[in-house]
């Protein structure tokens, strides 16, 4: 049995207000070429996606148009099973699962957890495939309870307890492998700065141990491809999230997941690259040099954050580093050396040293230490002033 493990499509989602709908569109036709020609010939029996297919709960029409395009290619030479995450509307994500053909299985009902779609592989081997969607707290406490008390307020205690119904069904059946695809935030597996907090009391995690006795789990949520640590026996791995959604992403190498299972022994997984439609990189310096230096050239076709160094905000920043870098995106102006000024009391201002006020002016703008230039500007500004204010006062008086 071979399977294809991916996640966190977030269908409809922008980067930082930059549409992704082409690199989106991008990322699913590799994975669809991925299925439809596998790399050493060898058929994929389905396709996981375990979970937030959609940025947001209401998505974009082109968001719907392109999952639809998707779902009808890959279900046309496999079986596709999803399930719904924390950023979907289950509801809305489901819709239909009663009318699809048998390719295509939607998992969003949690009342749907012990029941497995059952595969058998090209190669003979079979598979109960179990979905967990989602689990909101305060719903699944009181869905999965048993003798009438609530499980305790917790991700931990959901989740343990859908994973224990499934372990349930699966002593009925014999010679099959299992696999379980959750949306949910694993302990010891890194999150980034992309993903929508699903804490409950101040804690988002759950234990690896809950997927004990089951061969692979497949999971969603975390944007990093990753395999935090979990019982014996078992498989948990994240494929991530298949195209960069934050800086934080920046370095991840985005892929989805082989996963075979053979009729005894341990599963195998393989990452396969997905190369992002657009590379994404940080850069810091001084504007001018960012502007000249050749080794920049790597960089003028990705998504930039930028960090500007200059001791003095230049003007016209953005359409100058846009000449050059046409997706920068994010800019920071850090000068370097910049000192850090709290209240110095509650002298009033009329009576300070203007040469001290103008030193402390032009660090507060500047985030540096003003230089005897700029202090003496300032101070022949200030006599300047007061000068004139005194001959206005003489004036009046006359």
């Amino acid at each position: 049995m071979r399977m294809l493990h991916t996640s966190d499509w977030h269908l409809g989602r922008t980067l930082h207000g930059v549409s992704l709908h082409e690199a989106q569109a991008a990322v699913l036709e590799r994975i669809c070429e991925l299925v439809e020609d596998p790399p050493d010939g060898v058929p994929v029996d389905a396709v996981i996606v375990a979970g937030d297919v959609y940025d947001r709960g209401v998505p974009p029409v082109e968001s719907v148009q392109l999952f639809e395009w998707t779902l009808s290619r890959l279900s046309q030479v496999t079986t596709v099973v999803v399930t719904s995450g924390n950023h979907d509307s289950a509801i809305r994500l489901g819709y239909g699962a009663g009318l699809f053909r048998d390719t295509i299985r939607m998992i969003t009902d949690l009342s749907m957890v012990d029941l497995p779609v059952l595969l058998d592989g090209s190669d003979g081997v079979r598979a109960a495939i179990y979905g967990i969607p989602y689990l909101d707290v305060d719903h699944a406490r009181a869905a999965l309870a048993r003798g009438g008390e609530l499980l305790p307020r917790s991700h931990q205690a959901v989740v343990g307890a859908a994973c224990d119904r499934i372990r349930e069904d699966l002593r009925a059946r014999t010679g099959v492998r299992s696999v379980v695809v959750a949306h949910a935030f694993v302990a010891g597996a890194e999150p980034s700065d992309s993903e929508r907090s699903i804490a409950v009391g101040g804690v988002d995690r759950v234990a690896g141990t809950v997927f004990a006795g089951l061969d692979y789990a497949a999971l969603g949520h975390l944007h990093g491809p990753q395999s935090p640590e979990c019982a014996e026996g078992s498989v948990v791995r994240y494929s991530g999230s298949p195209l960069r959604y934050s800086f934080s992403e920046q370095d991840h190498a985005k892929c989805v997941l082989l996963v075979d299972l053979p009729a005894a022994g341990p599963v195998v997984v393989t990452p396969l690259p997905i190369t992002q439609p657009r590379p994404m990189a940080t850069l810091r310096g001084m504007l001018d040099d960012l502007l000249a230096d050749p080794a920049h050239a790597m960089h003028e076709d990705a998504w930039l954050r930028v960090t500007l160094t200059d001791r003095v905000r230049p003007d016209s920043l953005m359409d100058r580093l846009k000449s050059r870098f046409p997706h920068v995106l994010q800019v920071f102006h850090e000068p370097d050396g910049r000192i850090e000024r709290g209240v110095r009391g509650t002298t009033a201002v009329s009576e300070r040293d203007p040469r001290e006020l103008g030193s402390d002016f032009i660090s507060y703008v500047t985030k540096t230490e003003a230089s005897t230039g700029e202090i003496g500007c300032f101070v022949a500004g200030y006599e300047a002033a007061v000068k004139a204010q005194a001959l206005a006062e003489a004036q009046e008086v006359a």
